[in-house]
């Protein structure tokens, strides 16, 4: 099966059906184990990216959250969002079909404090200078969860 031409077959279908146009496959051994796509539209959902929908399923499916060799078809190079998910589970490999120069003059998903273009930059900048207002507000009993959590974990 050729897994970028099904990622492609499964975006287009989604556009058809109201959807974004985004897909994801997650594949092992070069067979489809997991096929989403993007539900932010239908759902109102904004995490419900293909990345993320695959993720949530292929999780079920494996009872892990570790995707080590398995590879992820994508749509699109990935928002930081669907990035920071995928480093969690640690793919063998992302491969992706489109990058957004290609398709930004067709497809625009702009937000209140980021564009596509300038979101990575955003998300590395200082949270103190972020354009997303945030506020630190340390609390010493927040740090004994994270205590409690390595008294029982043993970590």
């Amino acid at each position: 099966m050729d897994l970028i031409e099904r990622t492609i077959e499964l975006a287009r279908a989604n556009v058809e059906q109201g959807g974004r146009p985004f897909a994801c496959i997650i594949a092992k051994d070069g067979e489809p184990f997991v096929e989403a796509v993007n539900l932010v539209a239908q759902t109102h959902d904004p995490t419900a990216h293909a990345e993320i929908c695959a993720i949530r399923d292929g999780s079920r499916k494996l009872q892990s959250e570790h995707f080590t060799g398995y590879e992820f078809y994508i749509l699109a190079h990935p928002c930081p969002m669907c990035l920071a998910a995928m480093y969690y589970c640690s793919p063998d490999r992302v491969v992706f079909i489109t990058q957004r120069d290609d398709y930004s003059k067709f497809y625009v998903d702009d937000r209140k404090y980021f564009t596509l273009n300038n979101f990575y930059a955003e998300v590395s900048k200082p949270w103190q200078e972020r354009t997303m207002p945030m506020a630190y507000e340390p609390r010493p009993s927040a740090i004994e969860v994270y205590q409690r959590w390595q008294e029982l974990n043993g970590k």
